[in-house]
């Protein structure tokens, strides 16, 4: 008879918490009815984040995709007048990502739809339990060993 993994008891934990958080954000952006998917939303949220409008390069870059998946994010969002595309000042070669107005408040949608699976999910945490559980996954997603260095 085998003794536990504990290594890999916790790793499966962490794998189905993601597919649970998964679906949880996948319900609350459907009631909603935003008609975007999780990936175009990961992206507008990403691009919010700039002050210049980004390149897709910049942007493919950040979300650790290749460029031609976000060639295809942003055609989808840019068709259903999230984002557009607009030349850069200075380069006239390089386009650049910009959010629209319809854009920003489908962040601010989002952002909602974020915060009420957030709740969902940590409901059955106390305050106490949820401070050390962002800082073990602060560790872990900083991969830094615990205790800092």
């Amino acid at each position: 008879m085998t003794s536990p993994d504990p290594d890999g008891l916790l790793a499966e934990q962490l794998l189905r918490l993601t597919r649970r958080v998964h679906r949880i954000q996948k319900r609350h952006l459907q009631t909603r009815d935003l008609g975007i998917t999780p990936a175009q939303s990961r992206l507008l949220r990403t691009l919010a984040h700039y002050g210049t409008p980004p390149r897709m390069a910049d942007l493919a870059e950040r979300l650790e995709v290749v460029p031609r998946a976000v060639t295809t994010l942003v055609d989808a969002l840019e068709a259903h007048g999230k984002v557009r595309r607009v030349p850069d000042p200075v380069n006239r070669r390089v386009t650049r990502i910009e959010l629209t107005p319809s854009g920003r408040e489908t962040l601010r949608e989002l952002h909602t739809a974020r915060r009420a699976a957030a709740e969902e999910i940590l409901a059955p945490l106390e305050k106490e339990q949820r401070a050390v559980l962002g800082d073990l996954l602060d560790t872990l997603i900083d991969g830094a060993p615990a205790g800092g260095c």
